[in-house]
């Protein structure tokens, strides 16, 4: 009996801020699983956007104007439905009660469901009617974020699960995170291979008709929602939650309370909002590709060195979390990020649209995804550790919560960027849409070009400094976050000895 408690002892030593919790292979499998929503979420929106304006109502005769204006209503309407959604599920996340935990049901079991909302997305009506295509567009959009919220936002929270320890929590998370900014890049390489079969199997006059009624988005979207089931599953078949959630029933008035009055949570929710405008670039970037560098496939080449970027910016900030704050880090990053889009601007003016703009615009893609890393990986740590703060304040440990606050900011800030991105690309730039059913895409002028080169550039700039605002009034570092953690270890530390003894009396 002694020995045992001995040996029990030594591991309350060690846990729960030094001992290692997870297998590799299980760091390995989340991050799979994050690839895998990010391969099929991450491909949805900008995709959604164009197949909506320029695809599903071709030849339909609606005024282009008033065309327009209603896509980009269709997904700023979504964004605050999925705003909506973000704290229900939260809410619900924390009433989540089973043997396999409080958030890997919603992700395993909501893969399906999500695989085949996608689909149906781009499974447009024939109508000559703008109300029902437009009916149509609000409807089937607006599920799809409700259903995709079920799944990534539970996602997103099984950070603060997979761990007690704070280092080898953060770990994971970062590689987990990398994982995801990588599926997120996923989808443009399906559609290029998709593309290329295409274009194999039916010849080059084929495949432009099919293009040009958007079969190889369909089919690409068909690829990743598969693509998405598999990799979900191997997670879902892996992975364990292991940091343990409080039985207190906590209503809805409540939850919105701690939503808006923990600071620190509040502060890194309102990086979203302060920030919402650096995500237009998203909405453009596959024009920026057709019109700017020539190609539509060249998307890819577009966004692929700014996602090894964000891949490399991730080891970056990895390295700068050892010798900064997270809240220094964060602010370091935003004024980088200021800086990297304002040169990509300058030199691309400078250069102008020819095919001698290829080259430096791609390589300077690179340096802009390096700022990429921080919002990927700083956000998801800081939450993570006011999760540790508010179970120091409370003794309530509610992840779902926590990530639900910070999603619904999120939301509401993709709601506003969603609306910005079409208004901005479609109406703003004088954007014309392809009349010809044989034709993806139309000529456009050189004012119409230049915008779209500011909106991919200077108007993200803006908002990438504007976010670390926020952030200044950020305080769970230093001291306070050590003397947090410490607490909390030598709280988890006693409810494992008190365990320990107890079944060591019913044994006896």
């Amino acid at each position: 009996m002694a020995k045992t408690k001995a040996a029990g002892a030594d591991t309350v030593s060690k846990a729960p801020a030094e001992k290692k919790y997870m297998k590799p292979s299980e760091i390995v499998t989340f991050g799979i699983g994050l690839f895998g929503v990010a391969l099929l979420t991450g491909w949805m929106p900008d995709y959604t956007t164009t197949f909506f304006a320029d695809f599903a109502f071709k030849g339909k005769g609606f005024d282009q104007a008033s065309f327009a204006n209603t896509v980009s209503l269709v997904f700023g309407v979504a964004g605050f439905v999925g705003a909506i959604c973000e704290l229900v599920i939260g809410i619900l996340v924390d009433r989540t009660k089973t043997k396999l935990g409080k958030v890997k049901p919603w992700i395993g079991f909501g893969a399906i469901p999500l695989a085949i909302v996608s689909l149906m997305v781009f499974v447009a009506p024939n109508t000559s009617s703008l109300a029902i295509a437009s009916a149509w567009m609000f409807i089937i959009y607006a599920i799809y974020t409700a259903v995709s919220c079920a799944v990534e936002s539970p996602a997103n929270c099984f950070g603060a699960l997979c761990s007690p320890n704070p280092s080898e929590r953060g770990d994971a998370i970062s590689i987990a995170s990398f994982l995801r900014s990588v599926g997120q890049s996923g989808g443009q390489v399906v559609i290029i291979v998709v593309g290329a079969l295409m274009k194999m199997l039916m010849g080059s006059q084929q495949f432009k008709n099919a293009e040009g009624q958007g079969l190889d988005l369909i089919i690409s979207t068909a690829v990743c929602a598969l693509g998405m089931i598999i990799f979900v599953m191997i997670f879902f078949a892996n992975n364990k939650e292991r940091v343990p959630y409080t039985s207190e029933k906590v209503s809805l008035a409540e939850s919105i309370k701690l939503v808006f009055t923990n600071k620190n949570l509040l502060m890194v929710s309102l990086t979203k909002i302060a920030g919402f405008g650096r995500g237009v670039y998203g909405t453009v970037s596959l024009y920026i590709a057709i019109y700017l560098l020539g190609s539509k496939g060249l998307k890819l080449a577009l966004m692929l060195p700014m996602g090894i970027g964000t891949a490399v910016g991730m080891l970056v900030v990895k390295a700068v979390l050892k010798k900064f704050s997270t809240k220094k880090t964060f602010i370091i990053f935003c004024i980088y990020g200021f800086s990297s889009l304002m040169i990509l601007f300058i030199v691309s003016k400078v250069v102008g649209f020819n095919s001698t703009l290829v080259v430096p615009f791609l390589i300077l893609n690179f340096f802009c995804g390096l700022q990429h890393g921080n919002t990927n990986v700083t956000p998801n740590i800081m939450i993570a550790d006011c999760v540790d703060e508010m179970e120091y304040k409370t003794g309530k440990r509610q992840e779902g919560l926590a990530y639900a606050g910070y999603g619904l900011f999120s939301k509401i800030a993709s709601a506003f960027t969603k609306y910005l991105g079409p208004f901005l690309v479609y109406t703003w730039s004088g954007y014309q849409f392809s009349q010809d059913q044989n034709v993806a895409y139309a000529a456009q002028t050189d004012g119409t070009l230049s915008k779209f080169l500011a909106i991919y550039t200077v108007i993200p700039a803006i908002f990438v400094l504007l976010q670390g605002v926020p952030i200044l009034f950020y305080d769970m570092v230093g001291e306070k976050k050590e003397r947090i953690t410490a607490a909390l270890a030598e709280k988890r530390a006693a409810q494992e000895t008190a365990s320990d003894d107890s079944a060591d009396a019913i044994a006896e």
